[in-house]
């Protein structure tokens, strides 16, 4: 079969050593590994075979039609859906055995209604903002909306979580301000809770840099696919053993041609060469992730060494000024992510060309490109 010259590689011992060593930091709590976005671009299914082969105690996803298609693939953890609820999916949740995460108690009817018909009940998780600011309802909303959950038919209550909005920041005291509301919530409810309730509120953040903050379940996402949630910092600050990254982006140049000292480069000449220059042109561009915002910015890896890419990045092409490597010729790889050699391009570093987050450019590289799964 004929296939892009462009593939996205996923390492399946990165992965499975990212879940053993979270699981480790986790102590007793169990990890729901976070899934949705098809894996962090990284393969929602692939992903969880391996997660699940590693301990994974659940899995999070944001919408019911990945929950159903981790289901249909033979996943039997348990499945939380983290987003996107409406009634009209509420028949999938019990067909396939899905627990919802509430926002609040609106969808509360349709569930019992649902439980009635099918003849058992249904497990529901609540989602309390205690300083997200986006879904789930308030403190003060939330001994309503729990004693409204635990008076409806069909409905059973079996978990409480809410979510940092600034756990990838060590000194931002949001983090603790929101722990202490959410456990000042929990402890205020006393025994008006039902029994074994699972508490869960750490995400990668909260998992790897702040104690107090496992309770019953963590919620990893960034993390499992080897990148740190403050990016660069994390790497730098991390000790022991370390998170590794699975994902490797890789191309190959398909032509290598030299251009004269003065020459325009690309749409818009926004590159002008100052030598006699050497050039590789890679199949490559924005329609596979890799963004204009990378233009004059970048750099890549070819024969192990760093290269510059140079001039505007098209839809389908890339060009790397190659003149103080030796021997370039069509065909040879070239690494956009990862390691080659010696030399590492990382997620971070090509986050920070594009200004923004690694999660991002995971998911760009990774849902736009042929995977490949390796095992070594």
């Amino acid at each position: 079969m004929i296939e892009s010259l462009n593939r996205v590689e996923i390492s399946r011992p990165a992965l499975r050593h990212n879940m053993q060593l979270l699981r480790r930091m986790a102590r007793k709590a169990g990890v729901m590994a976070m899934v949705k976005a098809d894996g962090y671009g990284h393969g929602m299914l692939e992903c969880a075979r391996v997660f699940a082969g590693a301990g994974a105690a659940a899995f999070g996803v944001a919408e019911v039609v990945e929950g159903v298609t981790l289901r249909q693939a033979g996943i039997s953890q348990p499945v939380f859906v983290l987003a996107g609820l409406l009634p009209e999916l509420v028949p999938p949740l019990f067909d396939f055995d899905l627990t919802p995460v509430l926002v609040d108690d609106t969808l509360l009817p349709s569930l019992s209604r649902e439980a009635t018909r099918k003849g058992r009940s249904i497990d529901v998780h609540l989602k309390v903002d205690a300083g997200m600011g986006r879904q789930g309802c308030t403190l003060d909303q939330a001994p309503l909306v729990i004693r409204r959950i635990m008076d409806t038919p069909g409905v059973q209550l079996k978990g409480i979580l809410a979510h940092f909005p600034m756990a990838d920041d060590r000194d931002s005291p949001s983090t603790m301000e929101v722990l202490t509301g959410f456990t000042a919530l929990v402890e205020s409810l006393g025994d008006q809770l039902p029994d074994g309730l699972c508490l869960h509120i750490a995400n990668s953040g909260g998992l790897l840099y702040f104690a107090g903050t496992r309770f019953d379940m963590v919620r990893p996402g960034i993390s499992l696919y080897g990148c740190y949630p403050d990016g660069l910092t994390g790497r730098e600050l991390a000790v022991g053993e370390r998170l590794q990254p699975a994902m490797r982006f890789v191309s190959r140049v398909i032509q290598v041609k030299d251009v004269p000292a003065g020459s325009g480069l690309g749409y818009g000449h926004i590159y002008t060469t100052g030598r006699q220059t050497r050039l590789a042109l890679l199949p490559v561009g924005y329609e596979d992730g890799y963004l204009r915002i990378l233009s004059n910015r970048a750099e890549v890896l070819v024969h192990g060494c760093r290269a510059p890419v140079v001039g505007r990045i098209s839809m389908n092409l890339t060009m790397v000024d190659v003149t103080d490597l030796q021997e370039v010729r069509p065909g040879d790889e070239v690494v956009l992510l990862g390691r080659q050699g010696a030399e590492e391009i990382s997620c971070d570093e090509i986050a920070a060309w594009m200004g923004t987050i690694n999660y991002e450019v995971l998911c760009l590289f990774g849902n736009l490109n042929r995977r490949v799964y390796m095992d070594d």
